[in-house]
């Protein structure tokens, strides 16, 4: 047994001489060959896969993307889950700041911040979705009377008239009043208008593999609803839906368990308040909607109103209890003092265990923060002078997230770019603890006592381009 080698140096026309190798170099020959391959197959050459991996967890996630062109071993490994539950217990799973934006082109876009680098990176786009309906021709036959009881606390119909003012705009925006929750490390879309439609999709996006896939639909489709996390699981509640006479208000609920890929039902909310109305006319004329949710101490709080157009009227609220699976009554102070959003929607949000909402007064330009008092039942000024601009072609001026800790106000700056502003809230609360309930009264001595403290709450945490880009939801993921 024996192999001929040629050696470079060899002349032409001589013959190689004929070498032979001994049984034993040709075994250590073997395990050299087969070293190097194993070395060649490792993510790391001459490291175990399990020193590798401990290794890529360290690294910090804006880094994966690139990471991922090295190899397609590389690439399988970081995107694998068993190297994001590693990062959990190692302790350097990250949060990043996730903003839903739509262009001047109809198109959604989703841009992730990363707030240890300051870097944000654009996610892949959302998929084209389409309900097969004749939805637009019907939606044109609705008479404008339709459209008027639509709803002014949502916008519906100031939104469908405009889009039925612009050609094909309905096929070009899938997702339209689409709602977003964040549950189990992922994002998703929930319902929202194609061709005018409500859809009952839903999509996910996945962090860890970059991108979306459907998962199970809703029992109905949906527009305009409002979603909750409480326990692991999404809640989605209300919105509005396409019935025979046009779009109709709904009262269902659902959940969503991430981990069964199932829904299940909930109990109506009742709108008891909607169910005293002194007449029929009312009662007919008046729609009960959903204006907001959020979940706070373990329980779902949901903001409503009645609607006719151009007038909206805040009653109160109901709680979802999922202990007893009912719905109650909102606190009396809660409800009625909930800051509203321009056209009735109310946006808030919980910061280590605390519930923030933004008051627009009647000007952007004097904003204040309020939290509200479980005890007193109350809504208290903590921060006045919030630096956000009244832009009165835009949908939604600014939104709201707790992200590390904190309370932040997405927004556009006075060039139109994206700001994202974080609040230092934690002197300001202990300030606010020895002042009156009252939230004017409050306001006006925490103006006078935290003056010099308060110029200094807001900093820009974060900015990007975004002159043509109108804000619309945000979320705060942990992978």
């Amino acid at each position: 047994m024996g192999n001929i080698l040629a050696p470079n140096n060899t002349k032409a026309g001589e013959r190689a001489p004929i070498s032979e190798v001994l049984p034993g170099e040709a075994c250590k020959r073997q395990r050299l060959l087969s070293t190097s391959y194993e070395d060649n197959s490792r993510l790391i050459p001459s490291l175990p896969d399990e020193i590798s991996v401990q290794i890529l967890a360290r690294v910090p996630r804006i880094r994966y993307l690139n990471l991922k062109s090295v190899s397609r071993a590389w690439k399988v490994a970081l995107a694998s889950s068993e190297l994001f539950c590693l990062r959990k217990e190692l302790g350097t799973a990250e949060e990043w700041l996730y903003i839903l934006t739509k262009v001047n082109d109809d198109k959604l876009l989703w841009y992730a911040l990363d707030p240890l680098s300051g870097r944000w990176q654009r996610l892949p786009l959302m998929p084209n979705v389409f309900v097969e309906d004749e939805a637009k021709k019907g939606l044109a036959a609705i008479p404008r009377r339709m459209w008027n009881m639509l709803g002014s606390s949502i916008r519906i119909a100031d939104v469908i008239m405009n889009w039925l003012r612009r050609k094909d705009a309905l096929d070009r925006m899938p997702f339209c009043g689409c709602s977003i929750g964040a549950v189990d490390g992922c994002i998703y879309a929930l319902g929202g208008f194609s061709k005018a439609s409500a859809m009952k999709s839903v999509w996910r996006y996945d962090p860890v593999k970059n991108c979306w896939t459907e998962v199970s639909p809703m029992s109905v489709g949906r527009a305009y609803s409002k979603t909750g996390i409480l326990n692991g699981k999404l809640y989605v509640i209300g919105g509005v839906t396409r019935g025979r006479g046009g779009l109709n208000p709904l009262q269902s609920a659902e959940v969503f368990d991430p981990h069964t890929g199932t829904w299940s039902p909930l109990p109506n909310m009742p709108f008891a308040k909607a169910q005293i109305l002194p007449t029929a006319f009312l009662a007919d004329l008046l729609k009960p909607i959903a204006t907001g949710m959020t979940s706070y101490r373990g329980r779902l709080y949901v903001p409503q109103s009645l609607y006719c157009w151009p007038f909206f009227v805040d009653v109160g609220g109901e709680v979802y209890d999922p202990d007893i699976n009912s719905w109650l009554e909102m606190p009396v102070g809660m409800g009625n003092g909930w800051p509203a959003r321009q056209a009735g929607t109310k946006l808030s949000v919980t910061v280590n265990n605390d519930l923030y909402a933004l008051d627009p007064s009647s000007s952007l330009g004097s904003a204040k923060i309020k939290v509200y008092d479980e005890e007193g039942d109350t809504w208290k000024v903590v921060a006045g002078d919030v630096p956000i601009h009244d832009f009165v072609d835009s949908e939604c001026p600014y939104l709201l997230a707790s992200l590390l800790g904190k309370l932040h106000v997405i927004t556009k700056d006075d060039n139109h770019n994206i700001a994202v502003l974080q609040a230092d809230m934690q002197n300001d609360l202990a300030s606010s603890q020895s002042l009156s309930s009252s939230p004017d009264s409050s306001f006006s001595e925490l103006a006078e006592s935290s003056e010099e403290s308060e110029t200094d709450i807001w900093r820009v945490f974060a900015s990007r381009s975004g002159r043509s880009a109108e804000l619309v939801s945000c979320q705060s993921l942990k992978v």
